[in-house]
């Protein structure tokens, strides 16, 4: 009999996602087994486990996700399950906190195409600015279009302390140079906004962060996109489905939380995907969901 494909889905908050268990099972899972409120010194043990279960070459059929809604925590969950695993015994991983990071890849996959297509512009050297930056998305955006070599801005909200540590995270993590700025009141957005070229806004659900009148203002700006689906818009004006239409007077484009979230899911569905069918243990993180967003994307 053929091994089934089994994911064991780990968080270490209260409650697994349904989204997450339904999409992994309507990729093909025939088993998707959760564990809550599971702490970083546990998953060697449970990473163990699941190894030893099974002879090595079943391996590759099984898979393990690590969700929550902290990006840091998601990642060194990561890195601790793959010191965890003993040669030849390897499992597949994919670490997708809140869905953040196959969300973050899509916006910046989404941003890269109607730029290239509309604006003749590539991520490289592209003044980005990241609004909801100390979010798990606004995070794993940064990170994708710093690495991508744009010069990526983490604006924070409630003053620079707490982007200030996230880009020093950045750094120490991924060897990326961020900035930040003071975006905690309209006169600052509007002055981050002069400078920018490319705006991802990341914020809290039903949270408007920039209005239609400071986007009219800011005449360098060639796109914005928002991940935003619960009114009131995270951008004023925005209609959730747009897909690179001109949005200002000075033709900056418009990309809607629908149209990234039609390629987030895709990404996050298709990464489920290649793991099941995989002929060796595979690992994801905001870095492959990126891969898979750019081709998803054309």
């Amino acid at each position: 009999m053929a091994e089934k494909n089994i994911l064991h889905m780990l968080t270490p908050t209260k409650h697994a996602s349904p989204f997450d268990v339904n999409m992994a099972l309507d990729a093909g899972y025939d088993a998707v087994l959760t564990y809550s409120n599971v702490t970083l010194d546990e998953i060697t043990g449970l990473v163990q486990d699941a190894i030893f279960s099974r002879p090595p070459k079943a391996g590759v059929r099984t898979g393990m996700f690590f969700g929550g809604k902290n990006a840091s925590l998601a990642l060194d969950m990561l890195a601790r399950a793959k010191r965890a695993l003993v040669p030849p015994f390897s499992i597949s991983f994919f670490a997708d906190p809140a869905g953040s990071f196959t969300t973050a890849a899509a916006m910046v996959a989404c941003v890269e195409k109607a730029l290239k297509e509309k604006k003749d512009r590539s991520l490289k050297g592209l003044k980005v600015a990241v609004f909801g930056a100390t979010g798990v998305v606004g995070y794993a955006a940064g990170v994708i279009a710093a690495l991508e070599g744009a010069d990526a801005t983490l604006v924070g909200y409630d003053g620079i302390k707490r982007v200030g540590d996230s880009a020093s995270e950045m750094k120490t993590r991924f060897g990326v140079d961020v900035q930040v700025a003071d975006g905690s009141d309209d006169n600052k957005k509007s002055a981050i906004l002069a400078q920018t070229e490319a705006v991802l806004c990341a914020g809290r659900a039903g949270t408007r962060i920039l209005s239609s009148a400071q986007l009219a203002a800011a005449t360098r700006l060639l796109i914005a996109a928002d991940v935003n689906a619960v009114p009131p818009a995270g951008v004023e004006g925005l209609d959730m489905q747009a897909n690179g239409i001109e949005i200002t007077p000075s033709g900056t484009l418009g990309l809607g939380p629908l149209a990234i979230g039609n390629i987030k899911y895709k990404t996050e569905f298709g990464l489920f995907q290649k793991m099941i069918s995989a002929t060796k243990p595979a690992h994801f993180d905001f870095r492959g969901a990126f891969a898979l967003a750019r081709e998803l994307n054309g």
